[in-house]
Parts: structure tokens; C-alpha cells; sequence
């Protein structure tokens, strides 16, 4: 039976001298801001721990190249393997495989679809998405009540992440459950439509939002690429972003600038360093035989003008 732990005892790990270990790590794409810091503080704080080597490869967001990457690290005797997952719904092959060959796995960030079926000697390391989207989406529906709207009504958009990606559609329901709730339901959701977590193709989105002639008070969007894409869609278009309230999740750098600018109204603080570091630990503990949660949740945390200095050089 699995102990209940939490996940800041993990880091006991960091002063451990073992005999040589080795980490295989596949990221679902390397070029991703955030996923960007969450190698980052896994390359680093793998580093840091005395004998242990990290191998991380980019899966060029290719479900069947990310399968080849795991049964090469099989192959190749690792220790354990840490899995970004590229599609959330196809992670029970991967599981499979590590099971089979005796491999521990950790899933980071992306919660696999067969989560609750994990195997002992697997897990999760990531934040609870049911957070994410419902801090940024009720911060929203205060902004707007305050600016008046919630009693002659507000419309707005929702720009989704990856479809294949769990996150985006937990983000995508966070936002629809607090659209439903009573104090809320005053907000009308126009269209919601995919950006697949691209600043650019959220950019290009917005501009077709924008030339349909829809007036909108605010954009639910399902990561701060794609607010910061909506952002410059409507700078582009003559819009004055204090007349339209953007919400993002992640807290990146490039969220908190925008922030600082009067421009993105709230975002959620994901820690990307930290579940880089915490999927370590994890990994870890597995190759080691010790016992570790099915989930491992590292909190989100709602950012706003007000507290952004906490926030700033930390994603």
C-alpha cells in the first residue's frame, strides 16, 4: 500500500550520495517557454545530486517518437524515466512498456489518461488542473462584475490549449463550471476555439474574432502564450485593453511583463521549476524502491497586479 506523502519530503533526496543513476527524460516539445523552465529545473536539480545523470530528448510533439525515446531508455538500462507527455490519451502504452521492463515512470506537468490505474513503481508530479482554470476564470467574472457588466452582461472567448492534452480540456470545464455559477452566469461565451498553446496561432485567432465584428469583454485562454497572442491581436486592432479583461495560466516571464504593462488582468502561477525538480526526486525514490503518491501535487497560485512581484524570475 502506497504511504501518504507529502510532496515537499521528496527533496530529501538532493543530499543523497548513491551509487551512479541514470534519469531518461522525454519533453513533449523543447520549444515551449514554460516546458523550457520545467527542463531546467530538472537538468539542474538532477545535476545536483551526487552520481545522477539526466538524458533528456525533445519528442517534436510526436506521440509515436516519444513511445520509440521510452523503449530506447529502456533499452538502454536507465533507472527510471520521466514522461511530458505529448497526447495525455495515449500514455497507456507508455506505462505499459516501463511496466514490462520494470522501469520505474514518472509523468510530469500532463496528467496521463490512466492515472488512477498507475502501477506501483509509477506516478505523477504536476499541478491540479481543476485549480488552474477556476482561479483564473473567477478572477475574471470579479473583474467584470466590478466594471459594471454583471448586470447588463459580458461576452467572451475561450482559447483552448492542445485538445489531446488533458490540461486544456480540465482548463476548458474550469472556466464553463464558473460561467454556470450564479454569480457568474451574467458572462456569455461567444466561441471557443484552439491555439494549440501558440502565441502565434492564438495571435491569428483573435485577429478572425476580431474582423467577425462581435463586441467581447473578456478572454479566458487556456495558457499565457495564447492570452499574450490575443493581447497583441487587439493592440494590433485599436483596442484598449482596459476595455477587455485576458486571463492566462502559467505566470511566465513574458505573462508578468504583460501584466506590468496594464495589459493581461490575472494569471496562474504554475511552477514549472519546481515539478522539474519534484519529478526528479520522484524518479528517484521509484529506482530506489521507496514509496511514493500516485500524485504528487505542486499548488497553483492566482497571480494579479498585486502580488506579481512575488512571481517575477521564477518561471
Amino acid at each position: 500500500m502506497r504511504k501518504i506523502l507529502i510532496a515537499t519530503a521528496l527533496t530529501s533526496l538532493m543530499g543523497t550520495t548513491a551509487m551512479a543513476e541514470t534519469i531518461g527524460a522525454t519533453i513533449a516539445r523543447f520549444d515551449d517557454n514554460f516546458l523550457t523552465v520545467m527542463r531546467n529545473g530538472m537538468v539542474e536539480h538532477a545535476e545536483a545530486i551526487d552520481g545522477v545523470t539526466i538524458q533528456v530528448e525533445d519528442a517534436a510533439d510526436d506521440v509515436a517518437k516519444q513511445l520509440d525515446q521510452i523503449n530506447n531508455f529502456i533499452a538502454s538500462g536507465v533507472d527510471a524515466i520521466i514522461v511530458n507527455p505529448v497526447d495525455t490519451s495515449a500514455t497507456q502504452a507508455m506505462s505499459d512498456a516501463a511496466e514490462a521492463a520494470g522501469v520505474p515512470l514518472v509523468y510530469i506537468n500532463r496528467q496521463p489518461v490512466n492515472l488512477d490505474t498507475l502501477p506501483d513503481n509509477q506516478a505523477m508530479v504536476a499541478s491540479n488542473e481543476v485549480e488552474s482554470g477556476t482561479l483564473s476564470a473567477i478572477e475574471a467574472c470579479k473583474l467584470l462584475r466590478a466594471a459594471g457588466l454583471g448586470v447588463v452582461g459580458a461576452k467572451g472567448y475561450i482559447i483552448m490549449g492542445q485538445l489531446s492534452n488533458q490540461a486544456a480540456i480540465q482548463r476548458t470545464k474550469d472556466v464553463d463550471d464558473v460561467v454556470g455559477m450564479d454569480m457568474c452566469n451574467f458572462i456569455t461565451i461567444v466561441d471557443r476555439q484552439t491555439s494549440e498553446w501558440s502565441r502565434d496561432k492564438a495571435q491569428d485567432l483573435m485577429a478572425n474574432w476580431i474582423s467577425s465584428g462581435e463586441d467581447f469583454d473578456v478572454v479566458f485562454a487556456n495558457n499565457d502564450e495564447s492570452a499574450i497572442g490575443s493581447i497583441q491581436a487587439m493592440k494590433a486592432a485599436g483596442i484598449s485593453m482596459e476595455d477587455v479583461v485576458v486571463v492566462g495560466v502559467d505566470a511566465t516571464q513574458d505573462a508578468l511583463v504583460a501584466m506590468q504593462a496594464g495589459e493581461l488582468d490575472a494569471t496562474v502561477f504554475q511552477d514549472a521549476f519546481g515539478q522539474g525538480s519534484g519529478s526528479v526526486d520522484a524518479a528517484l525514490a521509484l529506482s530506489r524502491g521507496e514509496d511514493v503518491p500516485r500524485k504528487v501535487w505542486i499548488p497553483f497560485k492566482l497571480v494579479t497586479p498585486a502580488n506579481m512581484g512575488d512571481f517575477l524570475d521564477k518561471n
